[in-house]
């Protein structure tokens, strides 16, 4: 499936699992893609997404805010379930960091040959490695899911590629992401978006190089 992902497409995984790493968040998720999607400049979904109103500083602020170290041991789909059943997460990592002592959740970055200043999976977007998935942190169920629905939405809409658009419109199609909960909160609604994504798609050609 990756072959068929435009540059900027390619760029924002990529992007995702560097925002993943600087978070020292152990898995990449929904709310990892979203940033990602707001870093491409020109692009279709950071195009809609700021016209929404979303400034990534302020969305990597909320990201902080909402994961408060949760994600470093589990995914955003996972806190979510537990928020649900009552149990509060905060209280069981400060009594895990109270008997282990404060280090005991911090997750170290992968091992480095000092020689090398470059991540990977950043190396790979300058080529220098195909396969990009098996490399840096690895996806959470939703954030993989997300990517299938990007594939999905390119088939519906008869596109040959998959841009940022269509991980945007995957994004959007996830109601219980981290990511939908950081939309929520800045008052954005998926509906709104997906409608702004579709009339932005249907002011441009499709290409499959963008």
């Amino acid at each position: 499936m990756f072959e068929r992902f435009t540059a900027a497409a390619r760029e924002t995984v990529i992007n995702a699992r560097i925002t993943a790493q600087q978070l020292n968040h152990a898995k990449v998720g929904t709310e990892h893609l979203l940033l990602a999607l707001l870093s491409e400049e020109t692009d279709i979904a950071a195009t809609v997404l700021r016209q929404a109103g979303l400034d990534r500083a302020q969305v990597r602020s909320d990201v902080v805010r909402l994961t408060d170290g949760q994600s470093q041991i589990l995914g955003d789909e996972d806190a979510a379930a537990l928020r649900t059943i009552g149990i509060d997460l905060d209280a069981v990592l400060a009594r895990i960091e109270e008997s282990l002592g404060p280090e005991a959740l911090a997750v170290p970055p992968p091992a480095t040959p000092r020689r090398e200043r470059l991540w990977p999976w950043q190396r790979a977007s300058q080529g220098g490695e195909s396969k990009v998935s098996k490399l840096g942190p690895g996806f959470t169920p939703r954030a993989k899911k997300t990517l299938e629905l990007a594939l999905r939405e390119a088939l519906h809409l008869r596109h040959r590629h998959i841009g940022t658009e269509h991980i945007l419109l995957g994004l959007l199609r996830d109601d219980a992401g981290l990511s939908a909960t950081v939309l929520a909160e800045a008052g954005v609604t998926t509906e709104a978006l997906r409608a702004a994504t579709l009339a932005e798609l249907a002011r441009q050609p499709e290409v499959g190089t963008r």
